[in-house]
C-alpha cells in the first residue's frame, strides 16, 4: 500500500491518503499446495475458472528453458505438456471437487498427442489456455474419489494438444491402510543408486537426468530411482513417481531407436504402485508402424513378477 498527499481547499493545507495500486494483468502461479509440487518453480498452472459443473478451463506458462523438460528439436518437451495435464486434474480436484490437501492421488492412465509445429519454443514463454471437460465423476459419499477428463491445449489459438486422463483420490487413513503392508509405518529404503546408461544413448545430456541403467539382455534396462533428483522426486514419496515411469519410457524408446527423439504421442497406464525397494526392469517392444511413418513402441514396466505400467510412445521420423 502506498501512501498519496495532495492540496485541497485552501493553499497549504495536505491530505495524506492511502492508496491501494489496481492491476489489471497481473500473473501468478496457483497455490504449489493445489498441484502438489514443493517447488514454487515447478508449477506450471497460472489461473483457472469453472464454466459448469463439469467443464473448466485453466491457464498456464510453460518457461523457455527448464532444467529438466528440455527442448527436443527446438520444441517444447512433450513430458512437459504431460506435467502440465497431472497438475491440471489436481488443481480441480482440490479447487473444484473438494478434496482436501493430504489425500492421496494416483494416476490411474494418461494419454497425450502433441503437434510439434505448435509446441516450437518462441521468443517468449508460452501461455497456454486448457479446456477440460470431465467425463467420469465418481464420489463416495459426497467427496471425489476418481476423476476422468478430456483436455485440449491450445496456444496462440492453435490447438497444440490433447490429452486424456483418469485418477483416483484417498483420504490419508485410506491410504495407510492400501499401503501399510508394503510400507508399514514409513517410506521404504530406496536401493542403492545403479550406475546411468550413457546420456546420450537416452536422448539426455547429464547423467543425472538419465533414469535406466544398462542390464546385459537386450532392449531392457534396470529403472533408475534417484529420489534426490530435484524434479523427479520434487517432495518425498513412498513410491516410484508416474512422471519418472513415463521417462524411463521416452529414454527407452530413444535408445531402442539409436537416436534422441520427439514423441508424438505417449500413453500409460498405472496398474499397481512401482516400489522404491525393488528393481523394476523396463522393457521395449516395436509396434507396427503409425500414420505418416510414425514408429511406436511398447514399453512396459515389471517388478516383483507383476506389470507396474505399460506405455506406448509414438515417434515422428527423424529430420531429413
Amino acid at each position: 500500500m502506498s501512501t498519496r498527499t495532495f492540496h485541497v481547499g485552501q493553499p497549504g493545507i495536505t491530505v495524506a491518503e492511502n492508496v491501494t495500486p489496481r492491476y489489471s494483468y497481473l500473473t501468478t502461479t496457483v497455490p504449489k499446495e493445489f498441484v502438489h509440487r514443493a517447488s514454487i518453480a515447478e508449477v506450471m498452472l497460472t489461473d483457472w475458472e469453472r464454466l459448469d459443473d463439469s467443464h473448466f478451463t485453466v491457464a498456464g506458462q510453460w518457461p523457455r528453458r527448464h532444467g529438466f523438460f528440455a527442448a527436443i528439436d527446438d520444441c517444447y518437451d512433450p513430458l512437459l505438456v504431460i506435467e502440465t495435464i497431472r497438475q491440471v486434474g489436481i488443481l480441480l480436484a482440490h479447487a473444484e471437487f473438494a478434496v482436501p490437501l493430504g489425500h492421496q492421488f494416483l494416476m490411474m492412465d494418461l494419454s497425450v498427442d502433441v503437434k510439434p509445429e505448435h509446441l516450437v519454443i518462441g521468443t517468449t514463454p508460452a501461455s497456454v489456455d486448457i479446456e477440460i471437460t470431465c467425463i467420469d465423476i465418481k464420489r463416495r459419499g459426497h467427496r471425489l474419489s476418481r476423476l476422468h477428463f478430456e483436455a485440449v491445449i491450445h496456444r496462440d489459438e492453435q490447438v497444440a494438444a490433447t490429452a486424456v486422463a483418469s485418477f483416483t483420490c484417498t483420504s490419508p487413513a485410506v491410504y495407510q491402510r492400501l499401503r501399510a503392508p508394503r510400507i508399514g509405518d514409513g517410506a521404504p529404503t530406496p536401493l542403492p543408486l545403479t550406475s546411468p546408461t550413457a546420456p546420450q544413448e537416452v536422448g539426455r545430456t547429464s547423467p543425472t537426468d538419465v533414469v535406466l541403467s544398462p542390464l546385459p539382455e537386450p532392449d531392457r534396462w534396470q529403472l533408475r530411482v534417484d529420489t534426490r533428483h530435484p524434479v523427479l522426486f520434487d517432495h518425498p514419496v513412498d513410491h516410484v513417481p508416474g512422471m519418472l515411469l513415463l521417462e524411463a519410457a521416452r529414454q527407452a524408446a530413444a535408445a531402442f531407436l539409436g537416436r534422441s527423439c520427439l514423441p508424438v504421442g505417449i500413453t500409460g497406464e498405472f496398474s499397481r504402485y512401482a516400489e522404491l525397494d525393488a528393481p523394476c526392469v523396463i522393457e521395449v517392444t516395436p509396434l507396427p508402424k503409425y500414420a505418416q511413418g510414425r514408429e511406436r513402441l511398447l514399453v512396459t514396466g515389471r517388478q516383483e513378477g507383476a506389470h507396474v505400467f505399460t506405455s506406448t510412445v509414438s515417434v515422428a521420423p527423424p529430420r531429413v
